[in-house]
């Protein structure tokens, strides 16, 4: 005897009606309901092969509901979660590159720009330690071991 399990136990779902989980098979009779209202509805405006596409159009939407989960999110949370990020809580994002090789190199571009000589700081520094340095003349005794 063999009994099937999920390898992911949370995507479990009871099979309730026709197959299908309890909210999809809510889904599926709320899509049947809105097609047969659109069709009865607009039969009076419209030929046969118009007003079945019109129906079609009309219910899929509904029952696509039921199937579908976006990141973790069914259908109706991922609307709202939309909803709330693009209208009810929009954020300006702003971009502004920060380029540190240009920051870095700006004073010797601008030297470059108005024709000076570009002279490096570090190497500046340098010298000017190296000039006012003294040597030591201490010497340690040495060890062989």
């Amino acid at each position: 005897m063999e009994v099937k399990v999920n390898k992911e136990i949370r995507n479990y779902t009871e099979s309730m009606f026709f197959g299908l989980s309890m909210r999809q098979f809510i889904f599926s009779v709320l899509a049947g309901g809105v097609a047969v209202g659109l069709y009865f509805l607009l039969r009076p405006q419209f030929g046969t092969e118009t007003l079945s596409w019109m129906c079609i159009l009309g219910a899929s939407p509904f029952a696509m509901m039921g199937f579908i989960k976006y990141n973790g999110m069914t259908a109706e949370q991922f609307v709202w979660a939309w909803i709330k990020s693009e209208f009810l809580m929009p954020k300006k994002i702003l971009f502004s590159p920060d380029n540190l090789y240009y920051e870095a190199m700006k004073p010797t571009h601008e030297a470059h720009e108005k024709g000076l000589p570009t002279v490096q700081k570090k190497q500046k520094q340098k010298t000017a330690k190296a000039k006012t340095k003294k040597p030591k003349h201490s010497k340690k005794p040495t060890t062989l071991l």
